[in-house]
């Protein structure tokens, strides 16, 4: 289920909503915790319904190792360790099924004379998100830095619609302490009204901005062979600016809904475009899922004491491992090591006190978020080359039509916005209850009901 559309917007969130108001209206805590598990439940299950069981049994499998690895706390370091990564195995080997398989099967083909047919596995819904979570919970359990939460709020963590599908990726830390403390409380109509402000300017950022840039985007792509220089640019920067409000535009709608329901969900965009060097970029995008590649990842392999080499080395593993994370395609995997030996170039520059003029390293770093967002969207090496040889010869800009009228203003639009204007954390901190913010939410929200006929899935669901 998509939050932009009528289903979610009219049905869902209101009725669900109101039981859960009345749970807690009515002090039954227990009770509204319940129904926004079996809600979260039946809305995941409306998007992925065949893969629903094993999601479920997923989601127990871990419960049943974390609680094990919290209790046995002083038992045998290998034992375990052995528990902990037995549990962390089975969650790879469910997302490499569903997601690599065929990944594999085409590596394979490479070297075999009669190929393997494809398996065509459709890829769940959220996999790649929830697991990051699972895991993240197994090795903190190990570490002794979980408690027994019980199965209600460890399912409420794991399962809570707003963020279950494509984040923000919320460590237990953040959240069961609030599932723990939800206390009796009518409903609260600033919470309210905040809330829906934010998820107005999602849904707004979604439908009236990432969509036709995407359409736009990926028609050209589809024929990429044949761009030239100028729609090579605009495709390019029309899917850069898509992706953008696209995941934040997501993010903003999945912060409303727990505000709504007064659950704080954690930030996860903060005005990447405006950063000066990559490493600055990957500080504000996508913030959850850099902070869990920081702490499982990077904090694995980097030793203080071994020096700059480690260091660069633990960030060089880090973005190959995002790189895969992202996708099942060596598009992906070079797309991570790519923005990784970027990171690295940034750090080595901070660490010798280079500092271009900020015009000059903006620009250098958004045009290569630009060209490696390219490999992105490509749908092999060879479309992504051209593409990439065609926005810097600078020489071909004959038959140009992969470039829609309206999509130059869609494009100064964009910029505008994500140079320009505050973002939409700095938007939901000048809030206030008033008359001029509930019209402009009432517009807005209007304005993207009108648009809501067609919806394209979230950029991320395919990941």
């Amino acid at each position: 289920m998509i939050f932009s559309t009528y289903g979610f917007i009219f049905i869902f969130l209101p009725v669900v909503f109101f039981l859960y108001s009345v749970c807690l209206a009515f002090n039954k805590i227990t009770l509204a915790k319940v129904v926004l598990i079996i809600s979260s439940c039946l809305f995941y299950a409306y998007g992925s319904g065949d893969f629903f069981p094993f999601f479920l049994m997923a989601i127990f499998v871990n419960y049943i190792f974390g609680h094990h690895l919290s209790k046995s706390i002083n038992k045998d370091k290998r034992y375990r360790l052995f528990v902990m990564w037995l549990g962390i195995s089975l969650n790879l080997a469910l997302l490499a099924f569903y997601k690599y398989t065929d990944f594999a099967i085409f590596n394979l083909n490479l070297f075999l004379d009669n190929a393997i047919p494809y398996q065509n596995i459709l890829l769940p819904i959220g996999i790649s998100f929830f697991t990051f979570q699972l895991i993240a919970f197994l090795v903190d359990s190990y570490r002794g830095e979980t408690k027994d939460y019980g199965l209600v709020n460890y399912l409420m963590f794991i399962t809570f619609f707003p963020q279950l599908i494509v984040g923000p990726i919320v460590h237990h830390k953040d959240v069961v302490p609030q599932y723990e403390n939800l206390k009796q409380a009518l409903p609260r109509y600033k919470n309210i009204a905040r809330g829906l402000f934010l998820f107005t300017i999602g849904c707004t950022k979604k439908l009236l901005i990432a969509d036709p840039l995407s359409n736009w985007a990926q028609g050209a792509f589809d024929s990429a062979q044949t761009l030239n220089t100028l729609e090579s640019w605009t495709a390019s920067l029309s899917y850069t600016l898509s992706y953008y409000f696209d995941l934040s535009g997501y993010a903003d709608m999945a912060i409303g809904l727990g505000i709504m329901f007064g659950i704080a969900l954690p930030i996860n965009f903060n005005s990447p475009y405006k950063a000066r060097n990559f490493a600055d970029y990957w500080r504000r995008w996508h913030m959850t899922l850099s902070k869990f590649l920081g702490d499982y990842i990077f904090r694995n392999i980097y030793d203080k004491s071994k020096g700059n080499f480690n260091f660069y080395f633990a960030l060089f593993i880090t973005f190959f491992v995002s790189g895969f994370w992202h996708g099942a395609g060596w598009t992906f995997v070079v797309w991570g090591i790519i923005n990784g030996l970027f990171v690295i170039a940034s750090h080595m520059m901070i660490k010798a006190n280079l500092k271009l003029p900020f015009l000059l390293a903006w620009t250098m770093t958004f045009i290569g978020v630009i060209s490696t967002r390219v490999l992105f969207v490509a749908e092999d090496f060879s479309d992504a080359y051209h593409v990439l040889v065609q926005m810097f010869s600078f020489n071909n800009f004959e038959n140009t039509t992969h470039l829609a009228s309206a999509q130059p203003l869609y494009l100064l639009i964009g910029m505008i916005l994500v140079l320009v204007f505050p973002n939409s954390t700095q938007l939901l901190a000048r809030y206030k209850p008033t008359v001029k913010y509930a019209v402009v939410t009432a517009l807005l929200l209007t304005i993207s009901l009108l648009n809501m006929s067609y919806v394209r899935g979230f950029l991320y669901f395919q990941f």
